[in-house]
């Protein structure tokens, strides 16, 4: 069973982290390239926070964004804006979010999210806490997968494992860490090839931050995963 309220504590430290590191930058670190194509670090902050109220909008039951145009025209938006708003913005988004949370509400109830996925409302929680970690190493400023708790990394493999799992482009793919395993890709009887390594570079490869180099594979090498 999920457990949201720890969740939504581990929520608060990944922010608590991200904000204190962004604190460190200034307005001019902010219009570097990020390490996503396109994004400069401030279009990584400006989704942080937008992301955090559409996450607000999915637990009281709106559309997570008003539409596709809207929600890049935002990040666009708030790209340039100089530091002491970016942290604001994240600070009272944040706490938007972590007020919703704390909210007495039926956390078994189904809710939905972008182009028609519904998940269990307990789950909003940890999804909001990959958003956090993973856009933390976006931001290409010291802070790398290696730094993510191993509670995080383990239960993100088994996230987008289950992700791509049936997904007819992808082979029948055994992924392990060597103490954990997870299957995905196409169904099979028997996995077509076996992915190891590192929880750190699984999670790389599997979210799309790396490109597999430092993991090892049998059959017929590492699968090429579609977006996310």
């Amino acid at each position: 069973m999920i457990d949201h309220a720890h969740d939504l504590a581990c929520v608060h430290g990944a922010t608590e982290r991200l904000l204190h590191a962004v604190a460190q930058l200034d307005n001019a670190s902010l219009a570097e390239p990020s390490r996503l194509p396109g994004w400069s670090r401030g279009h990584v902050l400006a989704h942080l926070a937008r992301n955090a109220d559409a996450l607000v909008n999915v637990l009281e039951g709106r559309p997570m964004y008003a539409s596709a145009e809207a929600r890049d025209a935002d990040i666009e938006n708030g790209a340039a804006r100089p530091l002491d708003v970016q942290l604001a913005d994240l600070r009272e988004t944040a706490d938007r979010f972590r007020a919703t949370g704390d909210a007495p509400a039926d956390w078994t109830r189904t809710v939905e999210l972008r182009n028609g996925v519904t998940d269990e409302a307990a789950r909003v929680p940890f999804r909001r806490w990959g958003e956090v970690e993973l856009h933390h190493v976006d931001l290409g400023i010291g802070y790398d997968l290696e730094d993510i708790p191993a509670e995080f990394l383990e239960r993100e493999s088994d996230f987008l494992a289950r992700r791509f799992s049936g997904h007819p482009d992808v082979p029948a793919t055994r992924v392990t860490d060597g103490t954990h395993t997870w299957t995905t890709g196409r169904p099979a009887a028997e996995p077509e090839v076996t992915v190891s390594g590192a929880l750190a570079d699984l999670v790389g490869w599997l979210a799309g931050r790396r490109d597999g180099s430092a993991l090892t594979t049998d059959g017929d090498g590492l699968p090429k995963l579609p977006p996310l």
